[in-house]
């Protein structure tokens, strides 16, 4: 998984740029400002990087980066839980406007910064020439010996989050509890209330209805007794004058079949009659004014407005009001299970502890290696007798990172107590233990490409031969990056390549071109001697490119052994 190319459009200063790149330890040279951090830059934007307007190029609408990388079987799984098409090459492309507008495709397909830097993430380890400043911050050094341990924190962060969103539930239940207390008993005095009434579903529909009817009792015995006299009247009633009317069509109907049809409509009417006649004689035998039912009725619908009243509700809201005010107890009620929630607090820091001790067991086992390698490393780069330490010391409170503090002593001399790295080290020291830290935690990674940008700083002679094998040796497993300035450093590189600035009447640009024998040959010169190459420098460079030859056709430094 190594990055074969890299095309910029209208990035910075640079107006075109295709580069295609080799496995292996590569170096990348120029003049100072001839702009060798533009195509770091470049990489970090196309991985996800924040991007503004002050990218693109003088004059041009939009620049645009596009980086080519060798498939792997991880990132394959990745793009396909992201719903990313696979391809045989993984192609990454951004875009940024004028208007600080950015765009970016992952083969092809639209995608978001978050998917370029988690992507990133697998491809690529970049180191700064600043990068021993993170030697001063704790996180950053408790991260530095998780990468050389391979610790994956994300489930004893998730542990730790369980926990601490499980202690917040107490401590909420616990200032509520007073609360809630005085809640529950005004829910249960208002239950109480309701309860003694007993409300049930349609219950006061069927009281007003029975009221009603005890109410106007007796104009509806009333009613009905005048009715069923008026039906029986024998002078004025109904039921003669039907009898007569059919008989007389009946006895005709042998003359008139007609009649037939209109007898029998008269006799139905004469059934309906003797049927409401009976209906209304039984109604008559039931009915009773019954006052005592309807003093009843009348307490129990004044009950049912009493409490609609007091309560603020419409008096067929009463039955469902009191189902609600129970539900709501029950909640109450199950939110104060304090001890429920002391024993969820319990398990989730159990939980929590078991997955920071397994954390702390594999930093302890890893600070004693990292120990050794980086002593080892000082001794070549320039330390002799220096001893470097990792200590994992427990903090008071637990912390999403796990129990454990780390931090990095150093003894720059023989004999001396190690002490905190920042107090004890030169810039120059710092720069070369932040070096072999980089090594040895980028050789423990899963990243293919690993850059290095001028961390070489402040070291040369002997120690820069030494870190110019350093990175040839981590070249052999890995696609090796290196920005830097000295020819030590660039002599060991399989392949070189020389950033250079060219300045035209339509503005100033930048390239980066491969390099020939000779034409490298050149650069070492120019390294070495500056603008004016003779023929010493000349000569001074092949023999360091020879000597960086056989050196590398050698036996493995012992630095190479200890940091990888």
């Amino acid at each position: 998984m190594t990055l074969k190319r890299i095309t910029l459009r209208d990035f910075v200063i640079v107006q075109a740029l295709d580069l295609d790149l080799a496995t292996g330890f590569t170096a990348l040279t120029g003049e100072t400002g001839a702009g060798k951090s533009i195509l770091l830059d470049a990489l970090q934007l196309a991985l996800g990087a924040r991007a503004d307007a002050s990218v693109v190029r003088e004059g041009a609408e939009q620049a645009e980066i596009t980086l080519v990388f060798t498939p792997h079987a991880t990132t394959a799984a990745w793009l396909q839980s992201q719903e990313l098409p696979s391809a045989q090459a993984l192609t990454l492309r951004r875009t940024i406007d004028t208007q600080s507008r950015s765009r970016a495709w992952i083969n092809g397909k639209p995608a978001t910064a978050t998917q370029l830097r988690q992507v990133g993430e697998q491809l690529v380890n970049i180191h700064g020439q600043h990068a021993w400043q993170n030697l001063m911050h704790a996180d950053s050094v408790r991260g530095l010996l998780d990468a050389y341990a391979g610790i994956h924190s994300t489930e004893l962060r998730q542990r730790y989050h369980d926990w601490r969103q499980a202690r917040q539930q107490l401590e909420h239940a616990q200032q509520r509890q007073a609360q809630r207390q005085q809640e529950r008993e005004r829910l249960q005095w208002h239950i109480d209330e309701l309860e003694k009434l007993a409300p049930q579903a349609d219950e006061w529909e069927e009281l007003n209805t029975q009221h009603t009817r005890l109410a106007h009792a007796q104009t509806l015995l009333e009613a009905a007794q005048h009715a069923l006299a008026a039906l029986n009247n024998e002078e004025t009633g109904a039921e003669r004058p039907l009898a007569y009317a059919s008989h007389q069509l009946d006895a005709h109907a042998h003359l008139e079949p007609g009649f037939a049809d209109i007898s029998a409509t008269l006799q139905s009417c004469l059934a309906q009659l003797d049927d409401a006649q009976h209906s209304l004689q039984r109604y008559l035998e039931r009915a009773d004014l019954d006052p005592e039912r309807l003093a009843a009725l009348d307490e129990r619908l004044g009950l049912w407005l009493q409490l609609a009243r007091r309560f603020k509700h419409p008096p067929q809201e009463l039955p469902q009001l009191l189902n609600t005010w129970h539900a709501q107890l029950a909640d109450l009620d199950a939110a104060t299970d304090l001890p429920a929630l002391a024993q969820a607090v319990t398990h989730a820091l159990e939980r929590y502890r078991s997955t920071a001790q397994a954390v702390s067991a594999q930093r302890h086992h890893a600070a004693a290696q990292l120990e050794a390698a980086i002593t080892s490393a000082m001794q070549e780069l320039g330390m002799q007798g220096g001893r470097f330490c990792a200590q994992v010391l427990p903090l008071a409170e637990p912390s999403a990172h796990g129990l454990d503090e780390v931090q990095f002593l150093v003894a720059a001399h023989p004999g001396a107590t190690p002490r905190p790295i920042g107090k004890v080290a030169s810039g120059g020291e710092l720069s070369r233990i932040s070096l072999a830290l980089a090594v040895a935690t980028s050789a423990q990674g899963s990243a293919g490409t690993l850059i290095f940008d001028e961390v070489d700083a402040g070291i040369g002679g002997a120690v820069a031969q030494t870190v110019g094998a350093l990175m040839q040796r981590l070249g052999a497993n890995r696609q090796v990056l290196a920005v830097t300035h000295l020819p030590q450093v660039a002599a060991f590189a399989h392949q070189h390549c020389v950033v250079r600035k060219q300045r035209r009447k339509t503005g100033t640009t930048s390239q980066v071109l491969p390099t020939n024998a000779q034409q490298r040959e050149q650069e070492i010169a120019r390294m070495l001697g500056g603008q004016t190459i003779s023929p010493t420098t000349l000569a001074h460079a092949r023999e360091m490119l020879a000597q960086a030859h056989n050196q590398a056709q050698a036996a493995p430094a012992a630095i190479g052994k200890a940091a990888l």
